[in-house]
């Protein structure tokens, strides 16, 4: 039991320093300047050239949208101006250019028979089924009604007549000729750098007669409608049917290393609902709202529109990066220790595979005791200790040169 205890008490008070090792071999030479220099190539070209890890970053944007649709079209026999076709009207970063709508009009509070075969009813059981749904334009009253047919609808009770939205309607397919207005700034904080979306020097008569474009005109503020839902692979007519959503990515990557006027933002075009492009419910985006009005008695009545729309929403990212001396040096350090990743490979490499690990592991592992260092001075104050004969060794690093031809065949 005191041999145990003496033995760790030993162990622990031991030291143990770095020792060097040359191996002359061409094959585990070559394999650790590869991993030096992929290691090298690594941090230079990605982390450093590509990632721009010398640089401090902020994220933390605050961003302003502002937007306005311009345009006219023909529905149900009606022109239609912004006013009609665009919700909201405040031009906020979010909002909808309305495709077609379905209008129930003079609707009084009452009860009336729902539309649908979904409704469809032989007696008041059928109808007690539906008690208590989210799908009718009413409460389910339980009562099945019949006009001058054999088979009854349900009753409801709520906005009468109730709305049918199975009538056909065309869509106003004008939209595509509709512009969209889209004023941006961006700030970034913690350089104190603000940018807008567009040139101060570009005049309201440039504005006008401009549309963006990615080559020709990737600083207009103009959108045309159509250009933004071909971009998304989508076809126009398509999406006036039931409606869809777009989102319009404006993304600020700024390096202001260079010069502040090159810090431009770049856009892309997405169809933010093609996920449920193939459901077979849901389909498109639609809403409803309501006008409502008093007749001379005061009773209230009202005009129900369901609106079927492409919303659009638009989305501002951005970045932006300064040389920093923090991250560079950090990354520097970085970058030198994972160069010693390719003595630790060709270490496994010596220690495990090569012809001669034995000697190997003799040459780099070597335990020295107090009693052995007192005997090597004592028999001679000037010589190495340790050093057998066949191995070289270097005079100003204290390093072993161990060479192929030291290895047993």
């Amino acid at each position: 039991m005191a041999s145990l205890v003496w033995g760790f008490i030993t162990d622990f008070f031991t030291y143990e320093t770095t020792k060097s090792v040359v191996v002359k071999s061409w094959s585990v030479g070559i394999i650790n300047r590869i991993v030096q220099v992929l290691i090298i190539a690594y941090f230079i070209g990605w982390v450093f050239i590509h990632e721009k890890a010398y640089q401090v970053s902020d994220t933390g944007i605050e961003s302003s949208v502002m937007t306005k649709v311009k345009g006219f079209g023909y529905h149900q026999n009606r022109v239609m101006d912004v006013a009609d076709y665009v919700f909201p009207q405040q031009g906020a970063s979010v909002f909808c250019i309305m495709t077609k709508v379905i209008i129930t009009e003079n609707q009084y509070q009452g009860r009336c028979p729902e539309y649908g075969k979904g409704f469809s009813c032989q007696n008041d059981e059928d109808c007690w089924k539906h008690y208590g749904t989210g799908l009718s334009n009413g409460a389910i009253t339980g009562v099945c009604l019949f006009s001058n047919s054999t088979h009854g609808q349900c009753e409801i009770e709520g906005w009468c007549p109730s709305e049918d939205d199975t009538v056909k309607i065309k869509p106003m397919n004008d939209i595509g000729n509709f512009t969209i207005f889209i004023k941006n700034s961006i700030r970034f904080p913690l350089f104190n750098v603000t940018r807008g979306n567009f040139p101060p020097d570009m005049t309201a008569q440039q504005i006008k007669s401009c549309n963006y474009h990615p080559e020709t005109m990737p600083s207009c503020p103009i959108f045309r409608v159509a250009d933004i839902i071909n971009n998304t692979g989508q076809d126009v007519t398509k999406l006036t049917e039931k409606g869809a959503e777009i989102g319009i990515n404006i993304e600020w990557k700024c390096n202001f290393d260079l010069d502040v006027e090159k810090c431009l933002p770049k856009y892309s075009f997405t169809r933010l609902d093609a996920v449920f492009e193939k459901n077979a419910v849901s389909k498109g985006y639609n809403f409803r709202f309501a006008k409502y009005f008093k007749t001379e008695n005061n009773t209230e009545f009202r005009t129900l529109h369901k609106v079927f729309a492409i919303r659009f929403d638009v989305l501002v990212t951005g970045n932006a990066g300064k040389f920093g001396t923090v991250p560079t040096l950090i990354n520097l350090v970085a970058a030198f220790t994972s160069i010693g990743l390719g003595t630790v490979l060709c270490d496994i490499i010596l220690l495990n595979f090569m012809k001669g690990a034995e000697q190997y592991k003799a040459k780099k592992f070597e335990e020295v005791s107090e009693a052995q260092i007192e005997a090597s001075i004592t028999q001679s104050p000037d010589s190495q200790l340790s050093l057998k004969g066949g191995m070289k060794s270097s005079y100003d690093s204290g390093a072993l040169s161990l060479d192929n031809s030291d290895q047993p065949v």
